[in-house]
């Protein structure tokens, strides 16, 4: 389980493609418990770490992990989609006694949405995204939403579109600084939706 709490970004070193899907080499600077099995938020996507090795600071080389995607994760996702030095954002999984500053994150994308707006409020920025098709019903306004694994709240919800307000730090800390209107970005939506959903639909049954 993630906060949605993105601890920063990493770069995309390599990309592998292969029979059953694809394999990316991820770096990262400061991840020094990262070990084999371990579950990884990649902009939103709930992988595994197969290899890693730790940065050296005497060095300055940052330390990277590898993560595999199988051909679903590929077809439902736009991680396909990242060439060598693309930037990801990335979260490692929420420890039992760890702070719980952002919502339940599954790492369970639903879909893909697009960026349909961006502008600058103040210091603050104001992101606007089309809401695809399925989906309107599990978003409202003041609710969370996830969007390549960062956990924000829907400040506006509108026909056919949502918009989240973006702080400096999070602009700056996230790849939200790099993305432009038309860009792809993942999209999960509050797992306590779809729990309350099944619930009334079993009721109504």
């Amino acid at each position: 389980m993630f906060t949605g709490i993105v601890e920063g970004t990493g770069t995309v070193r390599d990309r592998t493609e292969t029979a059953d899907g694809l394999r990316l080499r991820i770096g990262v600077d400061g991840f020094d418990d990262l070990h084999h099995g371990q579950s990884i938020s990649v902009s939103g996507v709930c992988l595994t770490v197969e290899e890693y090795a730790v940065g050296d600071e005497e060095s300055d080389d940052d330390g990277w992990f590898e993560v595999f995607l199988a051909s679903e994760t590929v077809a439902k996702t736009y991680l396909g989609e990242l060439r060598e030095g693309d930037a990801v954002n990335v979260e490692r999984a929420m420890p039992a006694d760890g702070r719980f500053d952002g919502h339940v994150v599954q790492g369970h994308v639903d879909t893909v949405a697009e960026v349909t707006g961006i502008e600058r409020v103040g210091e603050d920025w104001r992101f606007a995204f089309a809401i695809p098709e399925g989906h309107a019903d599990y978003l409202v306004d003041k609710g969370s939403v996830t969007l390549d694994g960062i956990s924000l709240t829907v400040a506006e919800k509108r026909d056919g579109e949502f918009d989240v307000a973006i702080i400096p730090t999070t602009y700056e800390l996230t790849t939200l600084s790099e993305k432009s209107v038309g860009d792809p970005i993942h999209l999960e939506v509050d797992v306590i939706a779809k729990y309350v959903e099944n619930m009334v639909d079993g009721y109504a049954g």
